[in-house]
């Protein structure tokens, strides 16, 4: 977490949580979602507007964070800016190499392989639960026929979250009227 987030958290420390302004979809994208984006539906129906700028990007993922709830959160300053999911909260890169990294730039190394009912592969890392990358699927077929990866276990997409200790949209748990 950067330092002036962690000094700004000390100097107000009871700034309200946000629900429902940010996403994460499941390329690893970040998507800001106005009032008009929230009121057209939940996050997988309505994303909002695609973040392009690269320094924003890169102060989010670097201040991007975990809940005990599973709830995954953007720490912007003394805020809490929760992040309603497409999927996971974690999306995987793999590379030529086989190497692993999550969107947000951390390598990692796969302690298990996931299949969902509809074909999409997970990984579940110290970090957390990832989906591969869509363009990934050739550098993965070749970790899993080389065994640098278990086989993979297939597991309902919904049942995810409830396996993997995360909630696809924190804005579902707050009372209506209390999101900002």
């Amino acid at each position: 977490m950067d330092a002036i987030v962690k000094q700004a958290m000390a100097k107000w420390p009871n700034v309200p949580d946000c629900y429902g302004w940010l996403g994460l979809d499941q390329r690893g994208h970040w998507w800001l979602r106005d009032f008009a984006a929230q009121a057209a539906g939940a996050f997988a129906v309505s994303k909002g507007s695609r973040l392009e700028h690269v320094q924003l990007i890169a102060f989010i993922e670097r201040n991007y964070a975990v809940d005990e709830r599973g709830c995954w959160f953007f720490q912007n300053g003394p805020q809490r800016v929760f992040v309603e999911l497409e999927n996971t909260p974690l999306v995987w890169r793999v590379q030529e190499d086989g190497a692993v990294r999550s969107h947000t730039g951390l390598a990692e190394v796969p302690r298990q392989c996931l299949l969902d009912e509809d074909g999409r592969l997970y990984l579940h890392t110290a970090q957390g639960l990832g989906l591969v990358h869509t363009q990934d699927m050739w550098q993965a077929a070749d970790c899993l026929e080389q065994g640098r990866w278990s086989a993979p276990q297939v597991l309902a997409w919904a049942a995810l979250p409830q396996q993997f200790g995360f909630v696809r949209s924190p804005q579902a748990l707050v009372e209506p009227g209390t999101s900002g």
